[in-house]
């Protein structure tokens, strides 16, 4: 299992929106989130109230560009080439990738992370944010993330993924070993539970199938039953409309 040192560098952004995001990240590190304001964001990153607006629509939406921002710098690094790892050691070489971007914000993250548990309404927002940046994790990982049992797959990830970032926020060992262990444990506990859940779709996709053809049959015999329709009378497509 391939793992990268950390890397505390990071180059200053140039457009707007980076330059909004890096602000509120440093503002974060020295205050509550809650006392940071839209023209404190705006002065530290040196734009107008205006080039702000028309960049994020709120203060709790250049989180999400942050989020956007990690994303991008993890997924730059994907050559397009499946690793012959299995699925869980390519998914954690990721997650790793993910730490490293994030380590040049650890401080201002720890407040962000308090804000979110103080805000439970903003918690619901972000993981939103986060659902989609685990599938994206996914993809990267080759994992497939569609469908109902995708659905169940990214939602467990974004959990695991809060838990493990809870014990990389303190871990303050070179070698973050105690993030390691955290991200194998909750990585191997998924890969067992998405086993089960693979076999219990797989049993129950045949149900579906024949839950489907019966329903379908019985809908055209409705209507191989009921009067042919007048040439006046709207089509029963355009009425569902």
């Amino acid at each position: 299992m391939a793992t990268r040192p950390k890397s505390e560098a990071k180059s200053p952004p140039t457009d707007t929106r980076g330059k909004i995001v890096e602000a509120l990240m440093e503002l974060a590190a020295e205050r509550r989130f809650e006392d940071i304001s839209v023209r404190d964001i705006s002065k530290a990153a040196g734009v107008s109230l205006a080039d702000f607006r028309d960049a994020f629509p709120s203060k709790g939406a250049v989180l999400a560009g942050f989020t956007r921002h990690i994303d991008r710098i993890v997924l730059a690094q994907d050559d397009g080439e499946p690793s012959e790892e299995n699925s869980r050691e390519r998914l954690f070489d990721v997650l790793m990738r993910r730490l490293e971007a994030m380590a040049p914000y650890r401080k201002g993250l720890r407040e962000v992370v308090e804000w979110l548990r103080r805000e439970p309404t903003a918690a619901l927002a972000m993981n939103q944010v986060t659902l989609s940046s685990m599938r994206f994790m996914l993809e990267a990982a080759g994992i497939e993330a569609e469908g109902a049992s995708g659905a169940i797959k990214l939602q467990g990830l974004a959990l695991a993924w809060a838990r493990v970032l809870h014990v990389w926020l303190d871990d303050d060992e070179p070698t973050l070993s105690k993030t390691m262990a955290e991200l194998d444990r909750v990585l191997t506990r998924g890969e067992r539970a998405v086993a089960g859940l693979d076999r219990v779709s797989a049993l129950t996709s045949p149900l579906n199938a024949f839950a489907k053809a019966a329903f379908d049959a019985g809908r055209r015999a409705r209507r191989g039953g009921s009067r042919p329709a007048r040439k006046d009378e709207p089509d029963e497509d355009v009425t569902a409309l």
